[in-house]
């Protein structure tokens, strides 16, 4: 037994891995995290609906819609006003913590930075976030909980001195397990992090994710917090005739997705260039959101009550527009102003709402036989997660997981694969930049693989020419730090190199320097390069050679001198497209 022990502890102590070799996660810590991010979930969901029982004055805690309503026209402006100048305030001091070398997301900590978040930054940064939320901005609660996962998360790691590589990992099993509270989705959590933030879904990266998961899921129901999302009540199921309108209606959330994504990334745009400090932005967004509240208070909050009405009780077609046009002007005003959340939540209301009125709108034909709109909005809300995201699979399980309605599975599918491919065609924004890097790298993948040395090819000056002497090769040496001189005819062809070390060589022989030309002391052997060669040629060509530059010439019908090809550039262009 005492060699058990031994073994684990050996396994967990500060500086050694979790892995010896691929990067195979234990049980034990990957529960760990699971279990502690979601208690950061929890807790931040219950501090949001204490303030919110409190301002509705109710001893329990309520949906923001529900506040919303039961206060004065005037509160409903004044609130999300003031809440929007303190959380810029929050915001302002969490600046003063920055440091250059701990991101400020999660993502970014996985993916480009050494896998750690800075405790006090994130606090103040989730604090701002839990008063823009809890005074009614209309954001998505996802991303704070999500970061404050991550956040326990890197504890973790900081507490075990984990390597870099370690520490990403462990702050993507915290992701997972945060995303899984928030929505009760273990295989989606896992498949969200797998897909856009790792970009892959090898094994031995997500075998963590999903036991970090599944830890979370198990966590939040032991705390009796487990049940659907949205649960649906029964509907007709589809018959495979109707498929084809599903099939349309992924063509709308394809459109609809990124012309979203546009505005909110355009309000950024116009609230980060107006004269203000970000308390005042943050307060004008609250503002906006206030006074559309007034005459429709469904704009407070991230939509989920509203998505759930209208998933048991499909609303006028009239009154879906009104509040579809004002929740995208809320969330466009929240986000934009800078307030700290997610988009995540009101892309399903936008997904909702687009598909019930597509539902509504083919419901015009009842002699069809159509499908009932809560199958097309639980429809919408997959594509247009799936087009939003770039993570058709991700969408497709994630709503699976959210309505637990095995029947709204095939037409999820046909919606969600459509609205994707799309959304990818139309170009558009997608939800995280996360995803626009990786697809940056992929597409420099692509040219790496195709790419040929005349690419990387330049003109350079340390030529001379088949005449030059010792004493000219010198003055070049003199001008550039270069090792190597490469001798050109005046056909242009590559004669061959001089070599510094050769003339070096000359000159403790006592040869006359200014008589004895240079062409005397070609090397024999030159490694060169043709323009059709590819990078990985190159490459190895480089492995031979221990210089900084290789000749390209081409063969037919002489060998003409084009330039040269520098290692640093070569490496460059693997370097930029590297991934642990």
């Amino acid at each position: 037994m005492r060699r058990y022990i031994a073994l684990i502890v050996s396994r967990l102590a500060p500086g050694r891995r979790a892995a010896e070799s691929g990067f195979y996660w234990s049980f034990a810590l990957s529960t760990i995290v699971g279990i502690s991010g979601a208690l950061a979930t929890t807790l931040f969901k219950f501090v949001i609906e204490y303030i919110d029982a409190r301002i509705g004055q109710s001893s329990a805690a309520s949906d923001l819609v529900a506040v919303a309503k039961a206060l004065a026209w005037y509160w409903r402006i004044i609130l999300p006003t003031l809440g929007g100048a303190i959380a810029g305030t929050l915001l302002m001091i969490a600046r003063n913590y920055r440091r250059p070398d701990i991101a400020d997301d999660y993502m970014d900590a996985v993916t480009l930075g050494n896998g750690q978040l800075g405790f006090r930054q994130s606090a103040l940064t989730a604090g701002s976030s839990l008063i823009s939320i809890a005074s009614g901005s209309s954001i998505g609660r996802e991303g704070p909980m999500v970061q404050l996962a991550a956040l326990s998360a890197s504890l973790v790691s900081k507490a075990l001195r984990l390597t870099v590589r370690d520490a990403r990992m462990i702050v993507s099993c915290g992701a997972a397990a945060g995303l899984t509270a928030a929505y009760n989705a273990p295989v989606a959590g896992a498949l969200f992090v797998s897909e856009l933030v790792l970009g892959s879904i090898a094994m031995n990266r997500f075998g963590p994710l999903l036991i970090a998961a599944v830890a979370s899921n198990m966590t939040m129901r032991t705390m009796g917090d487990y049940h659907p999302t949205y649960a649906v009540p029964a509907y007709p199921s589809t018959s495979p005739g109707e498929l084809a309108f599903f099939a349309v209606l992924g063509i709308v959330s394809g459109i609809a997705a990124p012309l979203f994504l546009s505005a909110v990334r355009s309000a950024k745009s116009c609230f980060g260039r107006l004269p203000l400090p970000v308390a005042a932005r943050l307060a004008l967004g609250g503002l906006i959101v206030g006074a559309l509240s007034v005459e429709c208070p469904e704009v407070w909050g991230n939509g989920f009550s509203v998505v759930t009405s209208i998933l048991h009780n499909p609303w006028p077609w009239q009154m879906l527009l009104l509040i579809l046009a004002a929740k995208v002007m809320a969330t466009v005003a929240s986000a934009g102003s800078g307030a700290v959340g997610g988009v995540f939540t009101p892309t399903l209301f936008v997904g909702a709402v687009v598909g019930c009125l597509f539902g509504a709108g083919v419901s015009l034909a009842p002699s069809l036989g159509l499908a009932s709109q809560t199958a097309y909005a639980i429809a919408g809300m997959g594509a247009t997660l799936a087009a939003a995201t770039q993570a058709p699979l991700m969408a497709i399980v994630m709503l699976f997981e959210m309505t637990g309605d095995y029947q709204s599975v095939l037409p999820l599918i046909m919606s969600a694969v459509v609205a994707s491919a799309v959304a990818h065609a139309i170009g558009g924004p997608v939800m995280y930049g996360v995803t626009v890097r990786r697809k940056i790298k992929d597409e420099e993948r692509k040219r790496i693989a195709v790419g040929t040395v005349q690419e990387l090819a330049e003109e350079t000056v340390t030529t001379i020419t088949t005449e030059a002497s010792i004493a000219d090769a010198l003055k070049m040496f003199e001008r550039y730090p270069v090792r190597y001189l490469y001798i050109v005819s005046q056909e242009g062809n590559l004669m061959g190199v001089v070599a510094l070390r050769a003339v070096a060589k000359a000159l403790l022989l006592g040869r006359e320097i200014s008589k004895t030309k240079a062409i005397d002391l070609l090397s024999e052997e030159v490694v060169t390069l043709r323009p059709d060669d590819t990078f990985e040629t190159a490459l190895r060509a480089f492995l031979t050679f221990p210089g900084e530059r290789l000749p390209v010439v081409a063969n037919f019908p002489a060998p003409r001198f084009i330039g040269v090809v520098r290692k640093t550039k070569l490496l460059g262009a693997y370097a930029s497209v590297a991934t642990d």
